[in-house]
């Protein structure tokens, strides 16, 4: 069953649904999608005065498990939250009318859901990080929100070395 949420704001009741499920005229993995995912989130929060989420999930690079994660949590939110793929093992999650903790709870349950199906599996070790985008958000862009849900892997140390 479809969850529909109306919401009276400053003006008519708005469909959080259809706003979140109109396909942008970009392709799934064109930056612009990106930038447009985040801009309805932001009119969302602003028009609900309730926040909105963005959430970034990332693993190890060359894990072979994460695609298969990523679709999983896709296929496990709701029709009016979005994904956008950055890469293989990175992912943006647009969560709708939650706060940071709901979102981290939410997701929580899904990965450990794909778990529990599959533990063969194992499960990759999986990282998220959260962004709330507050209602009243002007002026907020990616360059804000991308360094918030990923770590910067980049000062990690390497992996030691066998001799």
């Amino acid at each position: 069953m479809r969850r529909q949420v109306l919401l009276q704001s400053r003006g008519p009741p708005v469909d959080t649904a259809d706003m979140m499920r109109k396909e942008p005229p970009y392709p799934s993995d064109d930056p612009r999608r990106l930038r447009d995912l985040l801009a309805r989130s932001r009119e969302l929060a602003d028009r609900h005065t309730v926040p909105s989420v963005v959430a970034g999930l990332s693993a190890r690079e060359g894990d072979l498990l994460v695609p298969e994660v990523i679709d999983f949590v896709e296929s496990a939110l709701r029709v009016e939250d979005a994904v956008f793929r950055m890469t293989r093992e990175r992912a943006v999650l647009f969560l709708t009318d939650v706060d940071r903790d709901q979102a981290q709870r939410i997701l929580t349950r899904v990965l450990g859901d794909f778990r529990e199906r599959f533990p063969a599996a194992g499960g990759p070790e999986i990282e998220l990080g959260f962004f709330e985008v507050l209602p009243e958000a002007r002026g907020l862009g990616l360059k804000e929100v991308l360094p918030a849900v990923f770590r910067d892997r980049s000062r990690d140390e390497p992996p030691p070395t066998s001799h």
